[in-house]
């Protein structure tokens, strides 16, 4: 199974209904997860996020710029963004938490990789620390490492606008950043490609995705890694050297159904300590407007 362009090996969910009714939530309350279990311990988010309500609204008053430009020009940094992250090293941390009926961490493991080579040259996510397991009702297995590593970081690259239906739904402030709100949904689901689900938050002045909340989904429904649970990802960005916007803290809640509970679990991915490693290419000179027809 592939997202957008690139292989992603995912099992589909077992609970893909429930999954759906969460995504449909955040028209009504843009991070319902921050409400279904207790906070998340060491690894918290970037300091002070704060995003209200979305509106409601059947109609959002226009944004400054149609909507066709704005998703023109956000696509084309998403671009440039896709390929300056392959000339950074950085620091992963995966963190997941089981909570118990106290609302306090039952059990708990933590991994930190670091991008690390084969001899043949192929990339992959290098183990450097790992936290005995703890866990009582999840494993995480060295397949969800690849699985979670090969999700897409832009899904809305140019290249894969046309797959998707992109809606304005309003604007709405994240930390202290307007933003302009588009609902993504893909046109079409196929079984072998998957396609992200959800909404972006692009800055209104800078034209930059700085916040994706969603899944990817088939059709056989939603997708996760092989062992976990996880569909919906709330993903943040950071700007980094002042230039490119890159995931830096990404979180998803969902439960472990057993026949007499359901254990509430976390899952969060931090990366950090960005360093550049060669010098990202150029962005793309815009296209040269077409001459025009001669009378």
């Amino acid at each position: 199974m592939t997202i957008a362009e690139a292989p992603f090996s995912i099992a589909t969910a077992r609970h893909a209904a429930p999954a759906a009714a969460a995504l449909a939530a955040v028209f009504l309350l843009i991070a319902p997860c921050r409400a279904q279990v207790p906070g998340p311990g060491p690894l918290t988010p970037p300091p002070d996020h704060n995003v209200r309500r979305l509106s409601t609204e059947a109609t959002p008053e226009p944004p400054d710029l149609p909507p066709e430009e704005i998703i023109k020009r956000f696509s084309q940094k998403e671009d440039q963004y896709l390929e300056a992250r392959t000339h950074f090293w950085f620091r992963k941390t995966i963190r997941i938490v089981e909570f118990g009926p106290d609302d306090k961490p039952a059990g708990e493991y933590e991994l930190v990789t670091e991008p690390g080579a084969t001899a043949e040259g192929k990339l992959y996510d290098k183990i450097v620390k790992q936290s005995q397991a703890k866990l009582r009702f999840l494993r995480f297995e060295p397949e969800d490492i690849e699985a979670l590593a090969r999700v897409p970081a832009y899904p809305l690259t140019s290249g894969q606008l046309a797959k998707y239906e992109l809606k304005y739904v309003g604007k709405e402030q994240v930390d202290e950043i307007e933003c302009y709100l588009f609902q993504v949904k893909p046109k079409t689901v196929e079984r072998q490609r998957a396609y992200f689900d959800g909404i972006i938050w692009v800055d209104d002045k800078f034209l930059d995705v700085v916040k994706t909340y969603g899944k990817w989904v088939t059709d056989l429904g939603d997708v996760h890694s092989p062992t976990l649970p996880f569909t919906i990802f709330e993903t943040y960005r950071e700007n980094v050297d002042g230039k490119y916007w890159l995931p830096n803290y990404a979180r998803s809640d969902d439960f472990v159904h057993l026949k007499d509970q359901n254990v509430p679990i976390r899952l969060i991915i931090k990366w950090t300590d960005f360093k550049q490693i060669s010098p990202p290419k150029p962005p793309a000179p815009p296209a040269a407007p077409a001459p025009a027809a001669k009378p």
